[in-house]
């Protein structure tokens, strides 16, 4: 799987042109074998360089810089490498999975209390 398709990266470029701006993440890649998840809202004009918040599966979920190709270059087990989740859209803002990551300790603990929070105040269930 191709994991920027030019239509994200033309929205992560547009994004990291605008600085000191609270972004919703535009792409979340994932190890597919693994707890690893990062959401990206920003791409750098080396076309390399990501920002976003990641999650190595550690406990630990960070906001900073991490790199393209190191994600494409990742082998794991069963011939698998990182991937792109088509069906994620970014519903909040990046400092608001941040917190909430921190809270959970994870990306996707944190998509949990944010999606649970918003279906209860929207009155959805």
């Amino acid at each position: 799987m191709m994991l920027l398709t030019p239509e994200l990266r033309d929205r992560l470029l547009a994004n990291g042109r605008l600085r000191d701006v609270d972004h919703v993440p535009v792409v979340k890649f994932f190890n597919p074998v693994g707890a690893a998840t990062w959401l990206a809202t920003e791409f750098d004009e080396d076309n390399d360089t990501l920002f976003g918040l990641a999650d190595l599966g550690y406990g630990c979920p960070d906001l900073g810089s991490f790199s393209l190709l190191e994600l494409a270059s990742v082998r794991l087990p069963f011939g698998l490498g990182v991937e792109r989740d088509p069906t994620f859209e970014g519903a909040f803002r990046l400092s608001v999975y941040a917190e909430a990551a921190r809270r959970a300790g994870s990306i996707s603990g944190a998509e949990q209390l944010l999606y649970k929070r918003f279906r209860s105040e929207s009155g959805r269930t």
